[in-house]
């Protein structure tokens, strides 16, 4: 059997291309199309629930990370490959905080997208080499089991929670009662435990493991 999937873009064109091409992937087609995450819910009522949903950010009425994060509470078996033009760090920490499993851009190759469809499907999750030198820069498998040993301090704890949000380093720091300078040298402290190089990846560790609000 073929995996389904659901295409939610706003742009009809782009909508009927994806599926166009889609249809030529061995292990996939797509059930319907959607327009916005309300037209999505809507037709939930009488049509089938997608095994992956192919989910744009920018739309009207109810755009992706509203449409991520509702799928995620209410269907969280359903796997989400983002599919956008918006490569940067706030929308893919966004995107992976609302349940996001890939990302991808919208210039890919057919090929590419056969392929991240595939790796999504057998490993739950996909991100392209592009997204994961932002995302995860590595975050190893035995540094995640490991992350009750790590001897992280309340303070860095603290600021985990708040690498998964919008806020500036600055805001961090006025949130935390301390000076920016403080928050960098957390930053630096938990670079250094975590073998991580970015925010991105911080905020991807902080939500693997418990430590997001």
């Amino acid at each position: 059997m073929k995996h389904t999937i659901v295409i939610i873009d706003d742009h009809i064109l782009i909508a009927q291309a994806l599926r166009s091409i889609i249809s030529n992937f061995l292990q996939f087609e797509v059930l319907y199309t959607c327009e916005n995450g309300l037209d999505f819910q809507e037709k939930l009522k009488t049509k089938k629930v997608p095994d992956v949903v192919l989910l744009d950010i920018s739309m009207p009425i109810m755009d992706g990370f509203e449409t991520a994060k509702w799928i995620r509470d209410m269907h969280p078996d359903v796997l989400i490959m983002t599919l956008s033009m918006q490569e940067d760090e706030q929308s893919l920490i966004k995107m992976i905080k609302n349940g996001s499993k890939g990302y991808m851009l919208k210039n890919v190759h057919p090929l590419e997208l056969e392929n991240a469809l595939n790796g999504l499907v057998k490993n739950g999750q996909f991100f392209p080499e592009w997204a994961a030198s932002k995302v995860f820069t590595s975050i190893r498998e035995d540094t995640i089991d490991a992350c009750s040993k790590l001897n992280l301090s309340d303070r860095e704890k603290e600021f985990l929670k708040y690498t998964v949000t919008e806020m500036t380093y600055k805001e961090i720091s006025e949130k935390m009662f301390c000076s920016p300078r403080t928050i960098e040298n957390y930053r630096d402290s938990l670079f250094e435990k975590l073998e991580l190089k970015t925010r991105v990846g911080l905020a991807v560790f902080a939500l693997k493991n418990g430590y997001a609000a």
